[in-house]
């Protein structure tokens, strides 16, 4: 018997059991791996994690929203330090003719200056060189007498008969108006012109009777 069995090892023939045993092993190195559960240790680990990457992005933002309100604070200073001086440059600016007019008030009141005309020149020249100044920063006088009356730049004070000039047009200023760039400062206060006598005459004579309703 013990020859048989060794006779059919010998020839390649594998007894059925080993067989069943070859096909459970094949069998079982195919199968995937199950994952293991995580355990509670895990569990903590990955919860502590997670707290750290939060408490992370809870202080970035605070340091984001420290730095919004620092810019807030730092524009709103800018901009009323820029509306608080915005003048500025044309204070600087004026500053020389203060100074003039001072030494020509000074000057004038001295008991040996005996020279109106050159106080008077000195005066002209200050008021010619403030005129340029304030022209440098957007000031612009509005030509008035001998234009058409305009309303955006014009108030008329009075009208008045002028055989000089059309009816509708500047003949006086009695203050000179102002733009800033392009904006009106200050409209000229001026006369118009209404025509002369002979044409206002002539215009009623001229006129068409108007037909009573029957």
């Amino acid at each position: 018997m013990e020859n048989s069995s060794f006779d059919a090892q010998k020839e390649g023939k594998v007894p059925q059991e080993n067989g069943k045993s070859q096909e459970r092993k094949t069998v079982s190195e195919g199968s995937p791996k199950r994952k293991r559960k995580p355990t509670l240790e895990d569990l903590k680990k990955q919860l502590e994690d997670q707290k750290h990457v939060a408490q992370d992005n809870y202080e970035k933002f605070l340091r984001a929203y420290a730095d919004l309100e620092n810019y807030k604070k730092r524009a709103e200073k800018e901009k009323a330090d820029n509306f608080r001086y915005a003048t500025e440059e044309l204070i600087r600016d004026l500053l020389p003719f203060v100074d003039n007019l001072e030494r020509a008030v000074e000057h004038a009141s001295s008991e040996t200056d005996n020279n109106p005309q050159a106080l008077i020149e000195g005066v002209e020249l200050t008021l010619k060189d403030l005129i340029k100044v304030l022209e440098k920063h957007g000031l612009q006088p509005i030509e008035s007498v001998g234009k058409p009356f305009d309303p955006n730049l014009h108030e008329a004070m009075m009208q008045v008969e002028n055989e000089e000039y059309e009816p509708q047009t500047v003949v006086e200023e009695f203050q000179k108006g102002y733009l800033i760039r392009d904006r009106l400062l200050r409209p000229a206060r001026v006369s118009v012109s209404m025509g002369s006598k002979a044409t206002k005459e002539g215009e009623t004579e001229g006129e068409v009777p108007s037909v009573p309703d029957e």
